[in-house]
């Protein structure tokens, strides 16, 4: 069969290379796991980041509720503008302009889809031909209520999916009225 002689240079070599697998599986103690700064911080320290992002938290989630409020507003002041003139103003235009970004701001807040409307329905095509302007500005207006009811609903802690197809479709209505004018 094999010599001695080979024998022990298989032997050494599978010594070997089973020494260079452990020895590939041990932690580099030059870049230690973890985040070496967490650890030198103090406690006091990492409980204030903490109360800091909670606090702002807070603050985002308030914010976004304030935008619904104003964008109930301004619905609203769109509905009253409709009622009086019949159609939309220059004027009114850019607060649709403006309704638009708010609800783009809390729909990416609530975790939406930023895709814009760029996937159409093709069973509500048929009815923005027939839609008025006075019947756009009304279904604005009783949106921006379904969203706004949701925005309330909601904690910093919760995703409304009812909230952000309440979004999508004040966005839609938005895009109509302004191509509409």
């Amino acid at each position: 069969m094999l010599s001695p002689h080979i024998r022990i240079l298989i032997v050494v070599g599978l010594i070997m290379a089973g020494t260079i697998c452990c020895a590939a599986q041990l932690p580099d103690p030059i870049f230690p796991k973890g985040d070496p700064k967490e650890e030198e911080k103090p406690k006091s320290f990492q409980e204030s980041l903490e109360k800091m992002r909670i606090e702002k938290d807070k603050k985002d989630h308030d914010q976004m509720v304030e935008r619904g409020v104003e964008i109930v507003k301004i619905s609203e002041e769109l509905e009253k503008a409709v009622d009086q003139n019949g159609h939309l103003t220059d004027k009114d235009v850019s607060k649709v302009a403006t309704v638009e970004k708010l609800v783009k701001k809390i729909r990416s807040e609530l975790g939406g889809a930023d895709d814009d409307g760029n996937d159409v329905d093709d069973d509500a095509e048929p009815q923005k031909k027939e839609l008025s302007a006075m019947d756009a500005v009304k279904s604005l207006r009783s949106t921006t209520l379904t969203l706004f009811d949701e925005l309330k609903k909601t904690t910093r802690f919760t995703i409304s999916a009812t909230a952000i197809q309440a979004s999508n479709s004040v966005l839609k209505l938005a895009r109509f009225l302004k191509i509409t004018h």
